[in-house]
Order: structure tokens, then C-alpha cells, then sequence
């Protein structure tokens, strides 16, 4: 098992290749990316009247290394406080898996 951190994002869609950029640019391995999400947030309120809908979300989550969670912040901060949304790092541990080749 290998210690490492648990990245997720909740954003507006249309920042989404802005974050991913993020990701890749503080050497993050891999994300996965869900769409259409919603949700009810203690920071932000959208008005049922808006034009965006909570279907305009994304949720994203990725796992690093540790070492690399000061560039994932560095990369990832000026996004979120420009366009709005959420990020939350918490400790994960990875099951490593030997695959055999048979």
C-alpha cells in the first residue's frame, strides 16, 4: 500500500480544460471526470431562475503523490477563486496490484 492524496474538484464546466490543464501541468498521473453533476453547496447558491443549471458541473477526481500537492494547489487555486467552485484534498492509500500475465 502507498500513501497518497485524494484530489476532488466541483466546477463549472466550462473551466474544466482549465483544471485538467492544472492537473497535468503539476504532473498529476490520471483523472476521472464526471459530468452533469449536482448537488447543494454551503458557499455557493445558484437561483432556480439562473441560466446555469447544476447540470453545468463537473466533478473531478484525481490521485498524487504526496510531493505534489503544493503544484496541484499553485495550478489549481487561481481557477477556483477566478470562476468559483470547490477542491478538497484528503490522505488516500493506493492498493498497489501486481497483474499477472498469463
Amino acid at each position: 500500500m502507498e500513501p497518497v492524496k485524494r484530489i476532488e474538484i466541483i466546477a463549472h464546466s466550462v473551466e474544466l480544460g482549465k483544471i485538467l490543464d492544472g492537473l497535468d501541468k503539476a504532473g498529476v498521473p490520471g483523472y476521472s471526470v464526471i459530468r452533469d453533476v449536482a448537488g447543494k453547496s454551503t458557499r455557493d447558491h445558484v437561483s432556480r431562475n439562473s441560466s446555469m443549471t447544476a447540470l453545468d458541473n463537473v466533478y473531478v477526481v484525481a490521485f498524487c503523490s504526496p510531493a505534489q500537492i503544493s503544484a496541484v494547489a499553485e495550478n489549481i487555486r487561481p481557477v477556483l477563486n477566478k470562476f468559483g467552485g470547490s477542491c478538497f484534498i484528503s490522505d488516500a492509500v493506493e492498493l498497489l496490484i501486481t497483474r499477472c500475465v498469463g
